[in-house]
This record gives structure tokens, C-alpha cells and sequence, in this order.
């Protein structure tokens, strides 16, 4: 499916300004879908973040946040828009921004079904595959010039 033809945008903001739309996708997708708790979902992480939002004619398909050390997180889209490109969108936006602050690699922590999504966006897996709630998960890294 590829249905963005020029018609998803990516807001970036902080926590107050992205709360409320980034909070519904991530209920949506780890909580409801991943069956995660959702006493764990929002973290003390947010404040400190850059929350980038996929939007489609203003609705919010996707999200993620670049956290103060570089580490890329929380990166969900809503089911009906995955394999789209939202994700690849949400992750290039980010990574823009952490190289225009002098970050000089940028990390995350993919879930390990999702690992060749990264690599097609320059992610090299390292260190052995974790458990984190349940579900088996890859540390990665993109170095950025």
C-alpha cells in the first residue's frame, strides 16, 4: 500500500504540543495491539523528547521522539498505515534533526520483526537480541557525518 502521495506531513514538537495525538497511536499500537502495560507507556523520556507526528489531512497516522542522547523511540504507526512509508518518514525526520544538533549516531531499540525496516534506513544491528516486556528487541545504530 502507498497511499502517501505527498499527503502525510510530519510535525515535530515537544511532549505538550504532540501529547495528545502521540499518546492515542502509542495506546493504539502497544498497548491495545502489543498487549504492553500502559502504566509503562508514558515515561519521564517525553518532556525531554522531540515528538515528530505523521499527520494525514491533520489526523495523526504515526509517531515517534528523538530523546536527548540520540536514541529514537516509541516509534508506532496505526495498522491500517504500515508499509506506507509513515514510519520511514517519522525516522528520516528524526534523524535530520539529531545531525542538525551535532549528534554524530543516532540509536534505537527495534523490535526484532521490524529489524529490516531499519536497515533499509541505515541502522546496523549490535549487541545480542533482549528481551524488553516480552518481545525480543535488537539495539541499533546509524552513524550520521
Amino acid at each position: 500500500m502507498n497511499r502517501l502521495q505527498g499527503s502525510v506531513t510530519v510535525a515535530v514538537g515537544d511532549w505538550p504540543t504532540q501529547r495528545e495525538q502521540a499518546t492515542a497511536i502509542r495506546m493504539a499500537v502497544f498497548v491495545r495491539e502489543q498487549q504492553l502495560p500502559e502504566a509503562d507507556e508514558i515515561d519521564l523520556h517525553d518532556p525531554l523528547s522531540i515528538h515528530a507526528l505523521a499527520l494525514d489531512a491533520g489526523r495523526a497516522v504515526g509517531t515517534a521522539r528523538l530523546l536527548p542522547d540520540a536514541r529514537i523511540g516509541r516509534m508506532s504507526v496505526l495498522a491500517d498505515w504500515r508499509r506506507s512509508g509513515v514510519g520511514g518518514l517519522l525516522l528520516e525526520r528524526l534523524v535530520a534533526i539529531a545531525a542538525a544538533r551535532g549528534d554524530r549516531v543516532v540509536e534505537l531499540s527495534a523490535q526484532v520483526y521490524v529489524l529490516a525496516f531499519y536497515a533499509r534506513h541505515g541502522f546496523e544491528a549490535f549487541g545480542p537480541i533482549y528481551d524488553d516486556a516480552g518481545i525480543a528487541h535488537q539495539s541499533m545504530r546509524r552513524r550520521l557525518s
